[in-house]
């Protein structure tokens, strides 16, 4: 039977790596610690099961969650078409959001250490994506994107472009949620230094909580 307690229904990409979904199951977790009466369910938009489209029917009342990091193609198509027909509110994704820039620059070699910073971000072909990429990397300084899969140019090619210019130290600001194959790849680019991945900075944890606070204030979720 459907829940009939509020949910908080996260949906983050999904990933094979072993790892980065026990980061995102405790990013969850922790979240749940934060809020314990209400109902918090994980659900994927791609990868791993269960899909969002299967947990939408079990839950009353939703506010749904994006563990994004912009609103692409998953929160646009995916999502959207999993919450047909309700009228359960869904959140901005986590990114962009100077919660995610603070941990990115925290996380960075000081100004001494490094010549150049190479924001590190999963490719897309849509354009309100690397339009958030873009001005992300703007407000870190300007640092060069790099992009970790089919976008041109790649973190690979930035780096050995930098390195031809004369960068002797080189850092990525990975701007990846979770651990993963995009992520592994960071470490083979050719830089000195790679930031952990952002669902392991505790001050998501209150990020995710806002988003799902927002949606509060602005609407009642439920379903038609």
């Amino acid at each position: 039977m459907p829940s009939t307690r509020l949910t908080l229904l996260a949906v983050a990409h999904g990933t094979r790596s072993a790892t980065g979904q026990k980061q995102i199951r405790d990013l969850v977790a922790a979240v749940a610690r934060r809020r314990p009466e209400v109902d918090i369910r994980l659900s994927y938009a791609d990868v791993q099961q269960p899909r969002i489209g299967e947990v939408v029917p079990t839950v009353r009342a939703a506010v749904v969650v994006p563990l994004l990091l912009s609103a692409g193609f998953h929160v646009r198509v995916d999502i959207a078409r999993a919450v047909d027909g309700t009228r359960f509110p869904v959140t901005a994704p986590l990114g962009p959001d100077d919660v995610l820039l603070d941990s990115l620059a925290r996380h960075l070699p000081a100004d001494a250490d490094a010549d150049a910073v190479v924001l590190a971000a999963a490719g897309s072909s849509d354009p309100g994506w690397r339009a958030s990429v873009a001005a992300t990397a703007r407000s870190l300084g300007g640092a060069h994107v790099g992009y970790v899969s089919g976008s041109s140019p790649s973190v690979a090619e930035v780096v050995a472009g930098l390195r031809e210019q004369g960068a002797r130290r080189i850092a990525i600001a990975a701007y990846l949620l979770a651990e993963g194959l995009f992520y592994r790849t960071l470490h083979r680019a050719g830089a000195d230094s790679v930031t952990p991945p952002l669902a392991l900075d505790p001050a998501v944890v209150p990020l995710v909580v806002r988003r799902y606070e927002s949606a509060l204030l602005t609407t009642a979720p439920a379903r038609m």
